[in-house]
């Protein structure tokens, strides 16, 4: 039977009723509107988006949007009919309504692609051992006499240890009021609520006016009293300390953000503050010294020291 890879489609909210939410789908047909059968469902009342409004369908690796609505569908600001979806592309729900920025993950579990009306796979046989053949009577040996009339105490089995668990990500809440402080360039933004989301789109809470950058590109939340940073690309581009960030990793003093392989780069100083690097790649890391380290540095690469505005927001 033909298997394919398993392809997880991320909606993200980015504007409407649901926004900040993010939806992960791994049916073959996903359908969009008012209906309790929509698995992208919006409510009841926001009468702008019908009932069965639109539909995702997969084809092969390839996704394609299909509008069954009266007041239309559109993507990257142009109705369509139809149209194959690429990962950053921005979904209207209507015409004024909701947006939802499309991304997909692909995993390495694989699936039975089932046609309509087929029979589920046949279930697995267990590996059965092959049957022993008998073995040879041996002669009975004469009752020993008993050697003591103690009673014999009874033996409890061991139980086998079970291995520790592996600490999973944490479930991001809505919101908290943490703060959060990113220094970019000449800018110094302040946030004093998370999830914040990163990226190009105008919908995103800070936007990032980079190359590399898509419109919904990262996402920073707080959790079991720790800054998390979690990537919204689908496609491993942000990494840690030169470690890809999958569902979520957990940010401490000193870590190094690259968004992508060509920037831009951060540095978190914890206490939610991130600080912008000048690198060359995401190789690059440079650890936190004196001044007089950091003037070597600059000195051996060419490029200039920290300012005096990056080493006071350091010492914030």
């Amino acid at each position: 039977m033909q298997t394919a890879p398993v392809i997880i489609v991320q909606l993200i909210h980015i504007e409407g009723p649901l926004k900040g939410q993010i939806v992960e789908l791994a049916d073959p047909v996903i359908k969009i509107g008012r209906h309790p059968s929509c698995q992208l469902k919006y409510p009841a009342d926001l009468a702008i988006i019908s009932r069965e409004h639109a539909v995702i369908t997969r084809e092969g690796n390839r996704f394609k949007l299909t509008d069954h609505s009266s007041n239309g569908t559109i993507v990257n600001g142009r109705r369509i009919t139809e149209i194959f979806l690429k990962d950053g592309d921005v979904i209207t729900v209507s015409e004024g309504g909701p947006k939802v920025s499309f991304l997909t993950q692909i995993t390495d579990k694989p699936f039975y692609a089932q046609e309509k009306g087929s029979a589920p796979p046949a279930a697995k046989t267990p590996n059965v051992p092959p049957p022993q053949p008998p073995q040879p009577v041996q002669p009975s040996q004469p009752p020993q006499p008993v050697q003591s009339a103690r009673p014999v105490q009874s033996i409890q089995p061991v139980q086998p240890s079970q291995p520790a668990p592996t600490p999973a990500e944490p479930k991001r809440p809505l919101k908290n009021r943490v703060p959060l402080i990113i220094q970019y360039g000449p800018t110094l933004r302040s946030f004093d609520e998370l999830p914040l989301t990163i990226g190009k789109h105008p919908g995103s809470g800070f936007c990032l006016d980079h190359e590399s950058i898509l419109d919904m590109h990262a996402e920073i939340y707080f959790a079991d009293e720790q800054y998390w940073i979690r990537d919204l690309t689908g496609r491993q581009m942000i990494t840690v300390n030169n470690i890809p960030v999958d569902q979520g990793r957990a940010l401490n003093a000193n870590d190094g953000l690259a968004f992508s392989q060509t920037g831009p780069f951060f540095r978190f100083l914890g206490n939610g503050r991130l600080s912008e690097e000048e690198r060359e790649s995401q190789e690059e890391i440079p650890q936190a010294g004196n001044s007089d380290t950091e003037k070597s540095t600059a000195e051996k690469s060419g490029k200039k020291p920290l300012s005096f505005f990056k080493k006071v927001f350091s010492k914030l």
